[in-house]
């Protein structure tokens, strides 16, 4: 059985996320995902909205997910692929190269690597922006 592994924050689940699930799932027969911890995302973004609890419960949720592990690191090692006996990583195509190449070193090396395509017009962070300019009465 081929595991396919994705990680993510996956906060304000929305159908951009779900798109990328499904993507990652057609790839093989297992879909693994791991949810970054509040303080991991922190460090190169905005602090999530979601508790950590909420957002594993959406992505659990999604019918293209077999199981989600916490706290999954940003720069993915060779232990931590062969602890989760993962065949293949993906991720979006949306990353910038050398924060990809940073995080991902350990998997491109090893050939197990690949993008996926980033759904456009969606985003958490135009989610934000739509609530934030929205007029809620």
């Amino acid at each position: 059985m081929k595991r396919v592994y994705v990680d993510m924050v996956a906060d304000l689940f929305h159908y951009g996320h779900v798109n990328f699930l499904r993507q990652a799932s057609s790839h093989g027969e297992f879909l693994l995902v791991g949810i970054h911890a509040d303080e991991t995302v922190e460090s190169y973004k905005r602090r999530p909205i979601l508790s950590m609890e909420e957002r594993i419960a959406s992505v659990e949720g999604c019918k293209y997910v077999d199981e989600v592990v916490p706290n999954a690191p940003l720069e993915i090692t060779r232990e931590w692929i062969e602890k989760h006996n993962i065949d293949l990583i993906m991720h979006g195509d949306d990353v910038d190269p050398e924060v990809r190449d940073r995080w991902y070193k350990v998997p491109i090396e090893m050939g197990i690597y690949q993008s996926v395509g980033y759904t456009e017009g969606i985003s958490t962070t135009e989610l934000i922006s739509r609530i934030k300019s929205a007029d809620l009465g």
